[in-house]
């Protein structure tokens, strides 16, 4: 099976993780360039980050979180996907809560925490599951842009026989001037895979985890064509 990945990995991961059976092209379909905010004060809020990027930017930007957990004045961190947490980690950071999807993150606020006030962290296309969810249950919420998406457009030469996609942007980046009828098409999650909806009809094979490694396993547990 020959799969094109619309975000580049190390190669060596993908092709040890799924094996001699399959073969694997990289491409980006996005851009993303940070954008400069002046740090301000966080205090009395908790923070959500929805993606790595945003983490990135974020910390590049010089904001500093206080996980001080004495002080009543600390930065509950809210993030969604695996990723994001791993990339919290590297700066020395955990989380309050993980969750799958945005989805599922507004539901957890909105049952549990919904006294806080919210800085949502995040890139000029993000999409609008929170503001639309959380304003509606009073809770406040406000989005930071710190970085930018650019969406490519680039034509696909080769065949494939799989197509991977990673987020919203990208699926629509990739639709402008390629068909997605005659590809078996992976998603990274429950997110990416209504973006893809919107395009064709054929299955799409979602992981459950929204995350790279469970993408792979079901990736690999393709039969071989």
């Amino acid at each position: 099976m020959r799969i094109l990945f619309t975000k580049k990995f190390n190669e060596t991961m993908i092709s040890k993780k799924l094996g001699n059976h399959f073969s694997c092209d990289f491409m980006e379909v996005i851009r993303i360039k940070h954008q400069k905010v002046k740090p301000f004060d966080l205090r009395d809020y908790s923070l959500i980050f929805t993606s790595v990027n945003a983490v990135q930017a974020f910390f590049e930007n010089g904001f500093k979180p206080n996980e001080n957990f004495v002080d009543r004045d600390y930065n509950k961190i809210y993030a969604v996907g695996l990723q994001t947490k791993r990339e919290l980690r590297k700066y020395g950071f955990g989380t309050f809560k993980v969750a799958k999807h945005a989805k599922e993150l507004a539901e957890f606020i909105i049952k549990n925490n919904n006294k806080e006030r919210f800085l949502h962290f995040c890139g000029n296309l993000a999409l609008n599951v929170l503001n639309r969810a959380l304003p509606l249950q009073n809770i406040s919420y406000k989005k930071v842009p710190v970085y930018e998406t650019e969406l490519i457009y680039p034509e696909v030469s080769g065949d494939y026989d799989a197509v991977c996609f990673f987020s919203p942007s990208g699926v629509r980046s990739f639709a402008m001037h390629n068909s997605l009828d005659k590809y078996q098409i992976f998603s990274i999650g429950e997110t990416t895979e209504s973006e893809i909806n919107k395009f064709t009809k054929n299955k799409v094979i979602t992981s459950s985890e929204s995350n790279l490694d469970d993408l792979l396993s079901l990736i690999a547990q393709q039969n071989v064509q």
